[in-house]
């Protein structure tokens, strides 16, 4: 019986020190894990880029809206605020308020501002019914449609101010990160 007492003993033993190891193991590489996110940019911060950077020209596209008006690179004229969004994307109906809030103040109304939806079209009509007034509507599938991938689109929500020329004026994750753009002098 005592034999028996002090294999078990060392067996509990054995798993308890196993589970030592394991414990340790695991809080090195929470460690890790924490230092990695510490250097990841802050909320504030740069994030990693979801269209082509200002500066850059996007690619030609041509396209029809959702009222059946065409819509183009060469027929950009002015500045132009673009908003890319995906009705299943959690940050992109976080940022629809504050993009529906820059499309009605952005100078030459509805006819200056262009939103890229994204998915099933039965998923987007909330979407429509809000941006309709604002902007012109392009409704394609997700990530390959030829207004998305002329735009560079790399994720959701993606937003960008364009120039006459199709080249960008600025573009990021946040409309509020665009510049507000004065209307042209007469």
């Amino acid at each position: 019986m005592t034999s028996f007492l002090i294999a078990l003993v060392v067996l509990v033993g054995a798993i308890a020190v196993l589970n030592l190891l394991l414990t340790v193991g695991v809080i090195r590489r929470l460690r890790q894990h924490t230092e990695k996110l510490t250097d990841l940019p802050a909320s504030g911060g740069p994030a990693p880029s979801v269209m082509p950077g200002a500066g850059e020209r996007v690619d030609d596209f041509a396209a029809t809206t959702d009222d059946g008006e065409p819509v183009s690179r060469d027929l950009l004229s002015g500045q132009t605020l673009i908003g890319v969004l995906s009705p299943s994307c959690g940050a992109c109906k976080e940022r629809l308020p504050e993009f529906l809030a820059q499309a009605e103040a952005f100078p030459g109304g509805r006819g200056q501002v262009l939103a890229v939806l994204a998915g099933e079209r039965d998923e987007m009509e909330e979407y429509r019914e809000q941006l309709a007034p604002v902007a012109r509507l392009v409704i394609e599938s997700l990530l390959d449609g030829p207004v998305a991938a002329a735009l560079g689109v790399q994720g959701y929500p993606a937003f960008a101010v364009l120039d006459a020329t199709g080249t960008v004026v600025a573009s990021g994750h946040d409309p509020h990160q665009l510049p507000v753009v004065a209307p042209a002098a007469a």
